[in-house]
């Protein structure tokens, strides 16, 4: 735990001063007691009236440090809602996704599995997909209407190519519609004489930490072997330098197989190398999925993990509710036991 003002800490110290203040007052009670002869007051200064006595200014104690530790204001990593508003979807429907190594294949394997990720999310988070094979489209612009989304995911078609770049670079450029991220630029920027590596000089741009922005993030689904479009790295430096994380999920076998579409044959299998090295850029995870049911478990995960987050913040307000519940409390047995706060 780490403080925003320590040195309120040295205010501490006077919690033994008051714990020896109060057992100054005991033995005072006490030698007051034998002086006089009373019966009742000897009874009471030898602990006549048992443990009970003690509580309250044990709990007046307690409550005395809350507030004080509260007084310094610690920050503490806790557990909270997620801040992420917007999740980008972006899924690949290239060729290679025919693979049945995903029983009944990755493409319906990876269909089912995002619909149960829909149903998981809070109704509150907008969700956007993209589609992604030799170029990327906007299958669904963000929203929270799960109908639509779970009907642009049935639209899948499969195509030829795999632009896995284009499909991280087209979830920022609908993240950040304002940023003037070009993909055809970038595409075919270095034909053009266009830097890969800064957007238009027209647009302001500062890259943040990676991991820092809070509000949106991207799920990549995919074999993860790009063939065409922009390269995958410079796409994922993109979203890292806008502080988006990716979290990659990598369908399929490492081994692979040979599938034919359409009279030609070729051979998949799952580029783990890429996808971890995208997740790892951006502060993000990577995921592997071998089976239907093993892409159901990633998605599930992927659910709690957006929608709850691990973030330092300040915890002032509880420590000082903690204060003041030890207060009332230590009030209400004195008024209980005594019929007096003492």
């Amino acid at each position: 735990m780490n403080f925003l003002w320590p040195s309120m800490l040295l205010l501490l110290l006077l919690v033994p001063l008051l714990l020896l203040f109060y057992l100054w007052l005991l033995q005072r009670k006490k030698k007051f007691a034998v002086r006089y002869a009373s019966l009742g007051l000897v009874k009471q200064a030898m602990g006549g009236a048992s443990w009970r006595r003690h509580v309250p200014p044990a709990l007046f104690l307690l409550a005395i440090t809350a507030l004080l530790l509260a007084a310094a204001r610690p920050l503490a990593t806790i557990v909270l809602p997620t801040q992420q508003e917007t999740i980008m979807l972006a899924m690949d429907v290239s060729g290679s996704m025919r693979a049945a190594d995903v029983k009944p294949n990755r493409l319906e394997a990876s269909q089912h599995a995002a619909k149960a990720f829909l149903a998981e999310l809070p109704r509150n988070v907008k969700v956007g997909i993209v589609a992604f094979a030799g170029s990327a489209q906007v299958a669904q612009i963000p929203t929270v209407n799960r109908e639509d989304l779970n009907s642009a995911i049935d639209r899948f078609q499969l195509q030829r190519g795999t632009a896995i770049g284009n499909g991280i670079v087209l979830s920022l450029a609908t993240l950040f519609p304002d940023a003037g991220i070009d993909i055809g630029n970038l595409t075919y920027g270095r034909s053009r004489g266009i830097s890969l590596d800064q957007p238009p000089a027209t647009k302001e741009f500062t890259p943040v930490a990676p991991g820092s922005y809070g509000s949106a993030a991207i799920i990549l689904l995919t074999d993860g072997q790009r063939t065409t479009g922009i390269d995958s790295m410079e796409a994922a430096k993109m979203a890292a330098d806008r502080g988006v994380r990716v979290y990659t999920v990598g369908v399929g076998t490492v081994d692979g197989e040979t599938i034919g579409f359409e009279g030609w044959s070729m051979h998949v299998r799952l580029d783990e190398e890429t996808l971890k090295a995208i997740a790892h850029r951006t502060q993000g995870e990577y995921f592997h999925a071998a089976t239907a049911e093993d892409l159901k478990k990633v998605y599930q995960t992927l659910s709690s993990r957006v929608s709850v987050e691990k973030k330092e913040t300040e915890v002032s307000a509880l420590l000082a509710l903690l204060g003041a519940l030890f207060l009332i409390t230590g009030a209400g047995l004195s008024l209980l036991w005594y019929h007096r706060v003492a």
